[in-house]
């Protein structure tokens, strides 16, 4: 018997500890060399773990939510043929979140029941496919389509390795909920109740969003502005455009805008830091880009963005954005903002008040863009018009200041040309 161990890793940064997202294996299971076994979060950075050797799961070193010190054992496995390693000094993990209590345990699990050959449903219609309080294992897609589709993945019995919940098995259990009946027209009332334990990426995100709304003075500025012409010359840049051009959206126009403009209001691109009471004014603009992922909210960085000119804009956006959807984000890439834009697009309603990126003091929201009779020239026309509904922090920022700046930003939305002459924000 080779018991060998698989301790924390030194993820850099001066990170000393991390918190153990998922696991993939339990006890009993068998896994290949280099086989992931775990993800562990630090910051915004997850960090897949994978097996140095193949063989039997022995030990698991802490449940889902636990943060684990650089260096502690984080799983430990059988491997045969290898000589057998003593396990590290014990370490108690520590639950990143008194709420909910910390969950009992991880035990072996027990030998499910052989499954009688026939067509998915009957595997569907089998009746609770694990223990009571055993988290299934699924992907994150599998995991977003379940709750699109209001399944609890406990009903749902995994037909891959390790009891794994597939998109067949779920398509299955849809097609033929578990104890469903057929014929039966009447609805059972639903009692259900989904503890969700709030761990990892959306753990920090409500505590960012607590701390936040918290320590800082937001107040909303909203300003309505006519896009039609930028929009006409948008569509008029996309159709001259070959494959190798990014298309162009709103976005990058307003990065052009924003840059423009901080140029005259230098106090809104800033950091606040409310523990020293100082205030650090940037002359590089790293535009936060607010981004929604299959883990929850991120704010991937396009650095430098004074230097874009408005295709680079579009590329380096849709790279950073692209990277955090797909969990590939470098460390640098996701902090270091000093300024924040966001934007839900079709779905970005009339008006809408976002919380500021702390530290940071100002974040520019974009609404969706409609079309309206606006009266020129002595008549109604047809318009396109968007609202920008902006948040501050008053501490630092005046409303005499963050008018004047999302007027100027209107100004230049308005007059498109405007982003490309040289010369500042004048």
């Amino acid at each position: 018997m080779g018991a060998r161990s698989i301790l924390m890793p030194d993820v850099g940064e001066g990170v000393a500890e991390a918190e153990i997202v998922e696991w993939l294996v339990k006890p009993g299971d068998l896994v290949r060399e280099d086989q992931v076994v775990c993800a562990v979060m630090t910051d915004k950075a997850t960090v897949e773990i994978p097996a140095p050797a193949a063989g039997t799961v022995l030990h698991l070193g802490g449940a889902v939510g636990d943060v684990l010190a650089v260096g502690a054992e984080l799983i430990r496995i059988d491997a045969p043929g290898l000589p057998d390693q003593p396990p590290p000094a014990l370490k108690t993990p520590r639950v990143a979140s008194t709420e909910p209590p910390k969950p009992a345990p991880l035990e072996p699990p027990k030998p499910a029941p052989a499954l009688a050959p026939g067509p998915r449903q009957a595997m569907a219609a089998a009746g609770p496919p694990r223990p009571p309080g055993e988290r299934p294992l699924a992907s994150p897609a599998v995991r977003m389509r379940a709750r699109e589709a209001g399944v609890d993945l406990r009903q749902v019995r995994g037909g891959g390795p390790a009891g794994r919940i597939t998109h067949d098995d779920l398509t299955a259990f849809l097609e033929h909920p578990a104890g469903a009946a057929p014929s039966s027209r009447a609805k059972a009332p639903d009692t259900r109740v989904e503890t969700i334990k709030v761990v990892g990426l959306r753990r920090r995100i409500a505590q960012n969003m607590a701390e936040a709304t918290r320590r800082v003075a937001h107040f909303s500025y909203v300003e309505e502005v006519d896009v039609t012409a930028l929009e006409e010359l948008r569509a008029a840049l996309n159709a001259e455009a070959d494959e190798a051009t990014a298309r162009l959206t709103l976005l990058p126009f307003l990065m052009l805008g924003i840059v423009k403009t901080l140029a005259a209001y230098p106090q809104i691109n800033a950091h606040y830091d409310d523990e020293v009471d100082v205030i650090r004014r940037y002359g590089a603009v790293h535009l936060g880009v607010a981004t929604q992922t299959p883990a929850g909210l991120t704010v991937p960085v396009v650095r430098h963005a004074e230097t874009l000119q408005l295709y680079e804009c579009a590329r380096e956006m849709k790279r950073v954005t692209d990277a955090a959807r797909a969990g590939l984000a470098a460390r640098e890439e996701m902090t270091g903002s000093t300024i924040t834009l966001t934007s839900l697009g079709a779905l970005g309603g009339i008006v809408s008040t976002p919380v500021v990126n702390r530290p940071e003091v100002a974040i520019v929201g974009v609404n969706r863009i409609v079309v309206k009779p606006v009266w020129r020239d002595g008549g109604f026309a047809p318009r396109k018009t968007m609202n920008l509904s902006s948040s501050f922090d008053h501490r630092v920022v005046d409303g005499f200041d963050a008018a004047r700046f999302i007027q100027r930003l209107r100004k230049l939305m308005e007059q498109p040309a405007l982003l490309f002459v040289e010369g500042g924000a004048a």
